[in-house]
C-alpha cells in the first residue's frame, strides 16, 4: 500500500505539470472506487484551474481557483500519472483529468480501493481528513507527543504509531523501520515505553521518512511515482521482510510475527 513516501513522492512528481492548468474535461469510466466517484464529480472538477497541490497524511489534495478541491487517495494499488491526452486507455484506468495543455491527470487502480473525490469550499471540513493526527515532519510531531499519548496504552508500539489518529505516514514498513532504528522492540506495550525512547524513535520516524521520499519511496509490489519510476528505498531496509535473516548490524536473526494483523519484524539484539 502506498504510504508517505510514496504519495509525497507523486505529490512532487505531478505538481509541476498541473499547477496553472484548468480542467476541460472529465471522463469517469468507472465510479465504483473504495469511495465512489460521486456522479456531479464530472461538473464540479469541469473549468476549473488547479492552483496547488498538497498532501495530508496519505491524501492528495488539489486545491482549485474557487476554493473547491479535489481529494485523491491511491487506496492499495492507486496510480496516479501525467500522460499525453491521446494517450491509450488501459484496463482500470478509472478517471482522466483532461487539461487545458492537451495533457490529463490519470487515475489508474486495479483493486479499486482509492478515492476521487470532490471537497466543496462549502465544506470547511472533511470526514477522511479530519481526524487524522499531526504530519510527522511538521512542528507539531515531537517526542514528548507520543510519550503524552501513549500513557496507559497497552496496545503494542508499532500498532500504536501505526495509528493514523496518532500520526500519519507511520505505515507497516516505516514503523518497523523507525523502531529499529530508535532500538524499540515493536512488541512492547506503548505505555510502557519511556519519554526518552520516544524522542529517539519521534527523530528515526522523521529521519526514516524523509530518507524514503528522497529515494522516491519503497516498491515491494504495485507503487510507481507519476511518471511510472519506482522508488529505492527498499534496498535500505533493516527489517521490514527480513525475517530469518542476520541482523545487518549485530548479526542476530531477524523475528517475525504479526502484531495488529500486519506482519512485523525486529532484531532481538539491536530492540529492547
Amino acid at each position: 500500500m502506498p504510504e508517505l513516501p510514496e504519495v509525497e513522492t507523486v505529490r512532487r512528481g505531478v505538481e509541476p505539470h498541473v499547477l496553472g492548468r484548468r480542467i476541460v474535461g472529465v471522463t469517469v469510466r468507472d465510479a465504483r472506487l473504495r469511495w465512489p466517484v460521486p456522479p456531479e464529480f464530472a461538473a464540479f472538477a469541469h473549468g476549473q484551474r488547479i492552483d496547488a497541490v498538497s498532501r495530508r497524511g496519505k491524501y492528495l489534495i488539489f486545491a482549485l481557483a474557487g476554493g473547491d478541491r479535489i481529494i485523491i487517495h491511491l487506496g492499495m494499488t492507486g496510480r496516479v500519472l501525467v500522460l499525453d491526452a491521446g494517450h491509450p486507455v488501459i484496463k482500470h484506468d478509472h478517471v482522466d483529468l483532461r487539461l487545458d495543455d492537451g495533457r490529463l491527470l490519470r487515475y489508474h487502480d486495479p483493486r479499486r480501493f482509492g478515492a476521487v473525490l470532490p471537497w466543496p469550499k462549502a465544506d470547511a471540513g472533511h470526514v477522511l481528513i479530519d481526524a487524522l493526527g499531526p504530519e510527522p515532519l511538521s512542528d507539531a510531531f515531537c517526542g514528548d507527543y507520543l510519550y503524552q499519548r501513549s500513557r496507559n496504552k497497552r496496545v503494542a508500539v508499532k500498532s500504536f504509531i501505526m495509528d493514523g489518529q496518532v500520526v500519519v505516514g507511520a505505515g507497516n514498513i516505516y514503523a518497523a523501520e523507525s523502531l529499529f532504528r530508535a532500538g524499540i522492540r515493536p512488541t512492547r506495550a506503548a505505555g510502557r515505553v519511556s519519554r526518552t525512547e520516544y524522542i529517539r524513535l519521534a527523530d528515526a520516524i522523521r529521519a526514516v521518512l524523509t530518507e524514503a521520499i528522497t529515494q522516491g519511496g519503497t516498491t515491494l509490489r504495485d507503487f510507481a511515482g507519476a511518471d511510472g519510476a519506482s522508488g529505492y528505498f527498499q534496498q535500505d531496509l533493516y527489517v521490514y521482510g527480513r525475517e530469518g535473516l542476520p541482523c545487518r548490524v549485530c548479526g542476530a536473526g531477524i523475528k517475525g510475527r504479526r502484531l495488529g494483523n500486519r506482519a512485523s519484524c525486529w532484531c532481538p539484539g539491536c530492540q529492547r
